[in-house]
């Protein structure tokens, strides 16, 4: 009986102005096998199809468990963390891509830091007052808590932005995961101190009311957040703060 494989297909550039590339690939057949595992065997011998050597596919990962939002890029034309793309549920060749709203580095390495620079608009921390012991902050309700815990899984994958058809260089959207950070610092009890500052960051070029409620951003989430709801509430609020804004002015 002849050896199961598994066969790829891998989008490359050698850097962002080089001419793009298809490399083919195919390894034996392990159970259990994900994309990431297979790209770490490609690795060990890169070797294409047709017997040709290249170099090692650049890719970035690291905690192999859906947990550091690093390993995102597109598979079989979705976006998708790579280290839960299980070979058994994937139709063969495998296509992998780099993720396409970002500027590439390297073969499905892209530069994500648009997310964090926007992170950083809004101010997404919670501010302290110096290094010395605070004492014991506001406490937080348990139904507060069960609400924000959702918000605080977002991995930064930055798929909700790959997704979102209102996210390009035109609008120059923030992106849903932002926004769901504004909420949960928003609703922070210290958090809170900086609300105007952030959803004053949420109104003009790139803020919220960019978004087209698509819901594409919800449906493609591989921690589930409650994106919709989140941009709807702030939506509520930026609105009313405007309205706010009004009469202080």
């Amino acid at each position: 009986m002849a050896e199961r494989t598994v066969k790829f297909e891998v989008k490359r550039q050698s850097g962002p102005d080089a001419a793009v590339v298809w490399d083919k690939f195919e390894l034996p057949y392990h159970p259990g096998m994900n994309v990431i595992s297979s790209l770490r065997e490609i690795a060990a011998n890169p070797t294409t199809v047709d017997g040709k050597a290249t170099t090692p596919i650049a890719y970035d990962s690291n905690c192999l468990e859906e947990v550091c939002g690093s390993c995102a890029m597109v598979i079989n034309g979705k976006a998708r963390m790579a280290c839960s793309a299980l070979i058994d549920n994937l139709e063969q060749p495998v296509k992998l891509q780099p993720l396409t709203k970002f500027p590439i580095v390297r073969d499905l390495m892209v530069d994500r830091s648009v997310l964090f620079e926007n992170l950083k608009r809004v101010k997404a921390w919670v501010p302290l007052d110096g290094t010395y012991d605070l004492g014991s902050g506001p406490r937080i309700l348990p139904q507060v808590q069960e609400e924000n815990y959702p918000l605080s899984r977002c991995i930064s994958c930055t798929i909700c932005m790959e997704v979102c058809p209102q996210f390009n260089e035109s609008t120059g959207f923030v992106g849903a995961a932002t926004i769901a950070q504004v909420k949960l610092f928003n609703q922070h009890p210290t958090g809170k101190v900086l609300k105007e500052e952030r959803l004053h960051a949420l109104m003009g070029d790139g803020g919220i009311q960019e978004c087209g409620y698509a819901q594409n951003c919800v449906q493609a989430c591989p921690k589930q957040l409650p994106l919709t709801r989140a941009i709807s509430d702030i939506g509520r609020d930026v609105i009313i703060q405007s309205v706010k804004d009004l009469f202080t002015t």
